[in-house]
């Protein structure tokens, strides 16, 4: 696994100055097919619900109910740069599968948090590492998939601690700057059902969004300004989308990377946003569509559909 030799500060310089410059070689996604992944018998609960009743407590606690493992992705794997597969222990059945890819010039390790997080409500999750640092967002894109193109080809191989343990039919992906760019553009392509940015950098848009997805913006961010990324984004996100866009207060361009102090905003909405769309899970709705969110101190803005979910 690669590790950042960047101190933060340095890191941000460098990257809003090669940000600012990719800018220009961006180039517009193609309009894709809707998801079409059906929901549970209405009244019924959902036949992936797992785990027990959930409360802001239970998913705000520094790990899920289940025990995690973890097996190593070589980084000479095919189309991206390796990576950790995190997955549950002491349950049974079929799991959704997520992949977290992270931004410009930063490694794995920046947002290595989600993979066990994730893991112990009951997903199978790979953080990776990109081909390189400096790679864009399409790039990123097509390295979300073939990612994800790996992940589900573990669940029939022989050797694979995640044997069987995947629904191949149930998938999201999380991604931060560059990352949650590529993250937004895979939404467009209606092979995902819940998506994630964290902080999304890109300089396209993203009208044909027609997977459910959740925008983190961090206030004070410098590298991806909201007012330029993820507010815009959001807005061209359909109606008709479910969608959801949390400001963390004075929040830098790192505030949903995961680790640190949002990490109860980042549980709380991350969690539930899985449960709810790739679980089909009715009892995460609530932590979503019920509170006043901008009451908490740590969220200096939200916007939602939850009407449309």
């Amino acid at each position: 696994m690669k590790t950042k030799t960047f101190s933060q500060s340095a890191l941000s310089l460098l990257a809003a100055g090669a940000l600012m410059l990719s800018a220009s070689a961006m180039a517009m996604n193609p309009t894709p097919p809707p998801p079409t992944n059906p929901g549970p018998t209405p009244g019924e609960p959902s036949p992936f619900q797992r785990g027990p009743n959930p409360s802001v407590s239970f998913i705000e606690a520094s790990s899920g109910p289940y025990s995690v493992r973890t097996r190593n992705v070589s980084s000479f794997s095919s189309g991206f740069g390796g990576g950790t597969i995190h997955y549950p222990t002491g349950t049974s059945g079929t799991m959704a599968a997520i992949v977290v890819i992270p931004g410009f010039v930063s490694a794995e390790s920046s947002i290595d948090w989600w993979g066990p997080k994730l893991a112990s409500h009951g997903f199978v999750v790979m953080t990776i590492d990109t081909n390189t640092g400096f790679d864009q967002p399409p790039s990123r894109a097509r390295q979300i998939n073939n990612a994800m193109d790996y992940l589900l080809n573990q669940n029939s191989s022989r050797f694979s601690p995640v044997r069987g343990m995947i629904d191949e039919s149930r998938l999201g992906v999380i991604g931060w700057s560059m990352g949650g760019g590529g993250t937004l553009r895979v939404a467009e392509e209606g092979r995902l059902d819940a998506a994630i940015g964290l902080a999304p950098w890109d300089t396209t848009n993203f009208r044909d969004v027609r997977t459910p997805a959740l925008i983190f913006a961090c206030e004070s961010d410098v590298i991806a300004p909201v007012f330029q990324h993820a507010s815009p984004f959001y807005n061209e996100i359909p109606n008709s989308t479910p969608k959801a866009f949390v400001e963390i207060n004075g929040g830098s361009h790192y505030c949903a990377n995961g680790g640190g102090v949002n990490n109860d905003v980042l549980s709380r909405f991350g969690v539930s946003w899985m449960k709810l769309h790739l679980d089909q899970d009715e009892r995460y709705r609530q932590f979503l569509c019920g509170p006043n969110h901008e009451s908490d101190r740590d969220i200096s803005e939200y916007r939602g559909n939850c009407s449309n979910y």
